[in-house]
């Protein structure tokens, strides 16, 4: 008896069919219009400025839906500075200094090139963690893909073999992936609103290195999501006491009653990579993290 063939899992064909079937269109001067274009090939469509929202879902999806087919389930998150240099590189730092204000500058930042290899370590550590759940990569390194603490982020991921990821975004000025990043984790934005919410998106631990307006912003974001109860507690940890407390009067903020005692416990202060690390597997010890209850961004 001959078996019943399987009927077809869609009668209409792909994008990816019609857009090649688009470019063998005879040429005339309808066709060579740009109204003829297919709508998502036309990219002076796609950029103007009413579809701006759907630029925005587009830069929402494309990174979620390349993560969830790279099994990636959690990520340790790095914030710092894009100016720290790698230790072996201060000397030269102030050497190329040109005059006696730019070499104090130069100065301090070696000062704080400890915490580059700091960062090395410990995403040494979380890569090496063999916690995957069903395939699923935990404790991933993400970074914003830039130089300095974030290359160290992802140079420590890659000298244990593991993969790490990157959320470039553009700049008036250029701004390139460092080489550390793993090529297909490796994204680049627009919003800097979405590449927040990326970052956090799976993130189960944030370390927080000395940095300037950037690192400002994402780790305030981050205090006030936790703080408000918009996102689960989770480890925060700000290396760097004595730089942090010289640029943030925390304690003045609790005397002037504009943030509760309490609000001071969201934050781990450390120096140590190991300390930092055994830090957040005591916290997962005692505080499960909850299964990823979807695939997508939360509603």
């Amino acid at each position: 008896m001959n078996e019943r063939p399987s009927p077809p899992k869609r009668i209409f064909p792909s994008s990816k069919v019609e857009a090649k079937s688009a470019k063998h269109v005879p040429s005339s001067p309808q066709t060579e219009s740009s109204a003829y274009k297919l709508a998502f090939q036309d990219t002076d469509f796609l950029l103007r400025e009413d579809l701006r929202p759907v630029r925005f879902q587009l830069e929402l999806l494309k990174p979620e839906l390349l993560l969830n087919e790279a099994n990636i389930g959690s990520t340790f998150v790095f914030y710092g500075s894009a100016r720290i240099p790698a230790p072996e590189m201060a000397d030269a730092l102030i050497a190329a200094a040109a005059n006696s204000e730019q070499e104090k500058i130069a100065e301090r930042l070696k000062a704080k090139a400890h915490y580059y290899e700091i960062a090395r370590e410990l995403a040494r550590m979380a890569s090496s963690c063999s916690c995957d759940e069903e395939g699923k990569h935990q404790f991933v390194v993400c970074s914003g893909g830039g130089p300095s603490i974030m290359e160290a982020a992802n140079r420590g991921a890659v000298e244990v073999g593991r993969e790490s990821i990157g959320l470039n975004i553009v700049l008036p000025h250029e701004q390139m992936p460092n080489r550390y990043v793993t090529p297909d984790l490796s994204f680049q934005f627009h919003y800097f609103a979405l590449r927040k919410m990326h970052f956090l998106l799976r993130a189960r631990a944030v370390a927080v290195f000395p940095g300037g307006y950037g690192t400002f912003d994402e780790m305030f974001e981050l205090l006030t999501l936790v703080q408000t109860g918009k996102v689960r507690p989770l480890p925060i940890l700000l290396f760097g006491r004595d730089y942090w407390n010289r640029v943030v009067n925390f304690q003045a903020m609790v005397d002037e009653g504009v943030i509760a005692p309490h609000d001071l416990d969201l934050i781990h202060w450390s120096e140590d990579a190991g300390e930092a690390w055994e830090f957040v597997t005591n916290f997962y010890a005692q505080h499960p993290a909850p299964p990823r209850e979807q695939s997508g961004p939360p509603e």
